[in-house]
């Protein structure tokens, strides 16, 4: 079990982290983004699908 939920959490961290990439982003506060915590990933990428929404919208 715990290495089916370490697996799924590598797996979201990884999915997060190419579409922080995409989007432009690899490095934060003297910070890359494989150094992140999970949260700090989903923050990061919640905030950048708010922003692209806004650009859409307008």
């Amino acid at each position: 079990m715990e290495n089916l939920l370490r697996k799924a959490v590598q797996t979201k961290r990884q999915f997060l982290i190419n579409k922080l990439i995409q989007s432009g982003v690899y490095k934060k506060n003297n910070k890359h983004l494989y150094e992140w915590t999970l949260t700090e990933l989903e923050q990061e990428y919640n905030a950048s699908i708010s922003d692209n929404k806004k650009l859409i919208i307008r």
